[in-house]
């Protein structure tokens, strides 16, 4: 049951940062700056989502961890820490901030060095995430090597 919810959780967690960074590309590439405003709004009702599965992937994640030896798991806890780390200082805010300008129209410079920030934010977030998923793929045996 345990495990279950620790796949259940990852794999909503890794979908949202994947729809939310897939919707920004997309919205960026061809949307008008109302569908643009919509998007970065939103986002941030999708973070009531993404961060319930993010606290649900890492804790049911500790628990899972018992006993299996600490070099082992030690990887997927430093790739964790990082997205963590990346999610509460670069992400969440930078969410916040777009939503503000795009509501207000402001889509200079500050927007855009904010959005490519993000973009790279949630990417790398995304790949760390993708990383802990197939570890625990070998960790239970789904995948070789």
């Amino acid at each position: 049951m345990l495990l279950n919810l620790h796949r259940t959780a990852a794999a909503l967690a890794l979908a949202s940062i994947a729809l939310f960074w897939l919707s920004t590309v997309t919205v960026e590439a061809i949307g008008s700056p109302d569908a643009i405003a919509a998007v970065k709004r939103a986002i941030l009702w999708g973070l009531l989502v993404l961060v319930p599965a993010l606290i649900a992937t890492n804790a049911s994640g500790f628990r899972l961890a018992r006993g299996i030896p600490p070099e082992v798991v030690r990887p997927k806890l430093r790739r964790a820490v990082m997205a963590a780390a990346n999610g509460l200082l670069i992400l969440v805010p930078a969410a916040f901030y777009l939503d503000a300008l795009a509501r207000a129209g402001s889509f200079g410079t500050p927007f855009v060095a904010v959005q490519a920030l993000e973009l790279v934010a949630g990417a790398t977030n995304f790949l760390l995430l993708a990383a802990n998923v197939r570890a625990g793929r070998r960790l239970h045996g789904r995948v070789a090597g």
